[in-house]
């Protein structure tokens, strides 16, 4: 099976059990007609969306500040990243701003592939490092399995309490 094939079937599983797990069909967002997005612009926000990945993750694995018994939230692990995600699906603002909501959810379609490929990568060091490597690789794959989750979540419009308990898979 190909990667790009690999990654497909990992997020149609996960979207499978989110519609099972709530039991209704899983929202597809609207995007900003009026503002078409370039492709610079759409990797631009990507770009900055894979950074924060990345500077969450890593201030993880500096600081150990979201470690929990059953191990780290998503929401306190990566606040950055799904702050913007949900930024990138923004759909309506306050009277006062001065910019109209564009939600940009082609974005989050990216993050989400990126999110899925990533896992893959830290299944495989998972399985084929050494112990200390495979330590580490295990915990940034529960962390970023949990993100997956939250971000398909945000995607499709479901709240965390209507999705109950969504163990990694």
């Amino acid at each position: 099976m190909s990667r790009a094939e690999a990654v497909s079937k990992l997020l149609a599983e996960r979207r499978e059990r989110l519609l099972t797990t709530t039991g209704r069909a899983l929202r597809i967002p609207e995007s900003d007609e009026k503002v078409p997005l370039t492709p610079e612009v759409r990797r631009y926000l990507f770009e900055e969306a894979v950074e924060l990945y990345w500077n969450d993750l890593e201030w993880e694995n500096v600081t150990q500040e979201e470690r929990m018994e059953g191990g780290p939230l998503p929401e306190l692990t990566f606040p950055g990243f799904l702050a913007y995600v949900r930024g990138l699906l923004l759909t309506r603002v306050q009277p006062d701003s001065l910019a109209p909501a564009s939600p940009r959810p082609q974005v989050v379609e990216d993050l989400l592939v990126f999110l899925a490929g990533r896992l893959l990568d830290l299944h495989e060091e998972v399985r084929e490092g050494t112990p200390i490597d495979g330590d580490r690789a295990a915990l940034e794959h529960r962390m970023t399995d949990g993100l997956l989750d939250r971000v398909l979540m945000t995607y499709h419009g479901i709240q965390a309490e209507d999705a109950g308990m969504l163990d990694g898979g």
